[in-house]
């Protein structure tokens, strides 16, 4: 029976940027996938920068910007066309060293992940297989799979399972975890359509329809292709209302059939829900299945990459040893400590948001944005930090940006996957480092900028780019180096064949 580090169940984007990630910190790593190929019409529909620089680690950025609109931000109107709320986005480079956000087509990405990793050393990628059973041994978890393309029955072993295996996730049911319900279950129709000319007036924002009778929402994706969803009412039948002479009818305020083709339409029911528990022994859980948003922040595809960027390096140090025993039992503990509050408060926003949808405006809704000067409501993004888990102070669990060096070289092209120093010159002058860290300063870079966003003259980063905390001074910083871990990879380059 052949034996891995790590075993993902599911080749969705979670699952596949896992691999990368794994691969490229030298674990032995196995992907198990049901379907035979990537779905191959559009899902998710936006990222953000912190998602593209989690891209940048595993070499896709630059490719995957390229198939990508810019995204200037989304409002919310009422049933006259009124601005309730603006919700702008920031063109240009920010603080992550890429754009806010991105529109992007799903099966794109898809396409870019699973090329790059057929290439990745040590990842092996096996679709067509249907795990059926997992039993977690203790120290090992065995699989038993059908590669459905034989009709064989195998059986593997790993170190860990990690289930990126969707909102019906059976990693998740034998982890046996409930789910915490934040009230939000609704269908949607989902309407994908390819323009057949330019339509330059239906706007590059995303527009928040919030009529009463029919909320809706326009998103702007690459190229021609444009989408709506739009709220289906409880008398009315599923199968019906995603027929097309149905659906043009409802589109009919935007678009007509001699303007665009329908691509893909469907029904949804949008959840409000996160997994009560994330890891039982040497199973855990990321994606979509331990936790499921409503789209209306874009961030449903973002979560689970948050996901795996905050568990790759700690399987990595666990799987090769660094940390053992109680030690890795704590670290692998902060995984759902960390990542579970900065999901749920992602999923509660955009509860509330739909809320404004719905309720087409109340003030009672509009009562936490903040009043522009022309009346009309002004949303900022938010950025929560991790959890309780590593780190200590108020600036533990921040996620800092990526400073460029006098070159113009972004800091994570050099120190992947390391634990990094970021701290005015002066500061660090003299310090000593542990072995793997690495050091970046005012001198060399734009860190002060960064820091400011802090407040603070100094700071560790995790691999995943979060602080263990602010220092104003030596003693400070030195309290900081002395929780950092062991380097979870002995080399910086990442390997492909």
């Amino acid at each position: 029976m052949e034996h891995f580090d790590v075993a993902i169940v599911g080749y969705g984007p979670a699952g596949a940027t896992l691999a990368h990630l794994l691969g490229q910190c030298g674990l032995k790593t196995l992907v198990l996938e049901r379907e035979s190929a990537h779905y191959h019409l559009p899902r998710a529909v936006h990222f953000d920068a912190e998602v593209m620089r989690v891209f940048q680690w595993i070499g896709i950025a630059e490719a995957m910007e390229a198939k990508t609109h810019r995204h200037p931000g989304m409002r919310f109107v009422d049933p006259q066309d009124k601005l309730l709320l603006d919700w702008p986005r920031p063109q240009g480079e920010g603080p992550q060293g890429w754009r806010a956000n991105y529109r992007f087509h799903q099966p794109d990405l898809e396409e870019l992940l699973r090329h790059n990793l057929a290439r990745r050393k040590g990842v092996t990628v096996r679709s067509r297989c249907d795990v059926f059973h997992i039993e977690d041994k203790g120290d090992r978890v065995d699989l038993r799979f059908e590669d459905m393309s034989c009709g064989r029955i195998e059986r593997v072993s790993a170190q860990y399972v990690v289930g990126c295996d969707g909102a019906r996730s059976l990693v998740r049911r034998y982890i046996e975890s409930g789910m915490e319900d934040y009230g939000f279950h609704e269908r949607w129709l989902v309407v994908d359509v390819i323009l057949k000319t330019d339509k330059p007036e239906l706007g590059d924002h995303s527009i928040q329809y919030c009529r009463p009778e029919r909320p809706a929402t326009y998103v702007r994706t690459p190229g021609r292709r444009r989408r709506w969803e739009i709220t289906v009412r409880s008398e009315e039948d599923s199968a019906e209302i995603a027929k097309p002479e149905r659906v043009w009818e409802l589109l009919s305020d935007w678009i007509t059939p001699d303007e665009a083709d329908l691509e893909r339409t469907a029904v949804y029911v949008f959840h409000s829900l996160v997994a009560e528990d994330w890891r039982k022994g040497r199973l855990l859980l990321a994606g979509d299945a331990c936790h499921q948003t409503p789209p209306f922040m874009g961030q449903g595809m973002c979560a689970g990459t948050r996901d795996v960027a905050n568990l790759y390096w700690k399987l990595a140090l666990v799987c090769k040893g660094k940390v053992t025993g109680a030690d890795a039992e704590r670290l692998l503990d902060t995984y759902e400590s960390e990542r579970k509050p900065n999901a749920r408060e992602y999923i509660q926003t955009a509860v509330r948001l739909g809320g404004l949808i719905n309720t087409a405006g109340t003030e009672e809704a509009l009562r936490a944005a903040l009043p522009s000067s022309d009346g009309a409501a002004r949303m900022e993004s938010i950025a929560p930090p991790l959890g309780e888990g590593l780190g200590q102070g108020p600036l533990a669990g921040r996620l800092f940006g990526q400073p460029r060096f006098n070159d113009g070289t972004l800091m994570d092209a050099l120190h992947p996957h390391q634990f990094v120093v970021v701290a005015e010159a002066d500061l660090a002058e003299g310090l000593a480092l542990p072995n793997g860290v690495a050091l970046v300063t005012s001198e060399t870079s734009n860190t002060a900028e960064h820091l400011k966003r802090i407040g603070a003259r100094a700071t560790v980063l995790r691999p995943d780019r979060h602080t263990l905390g602010g220092a104003d001074t030596r003693e400070e910083l030195e309290a900081l180096l002395a929780l950092v871990l062991p380097n979870p990879i002995e080399t910086q380059q990442p390997e492909l064949v």
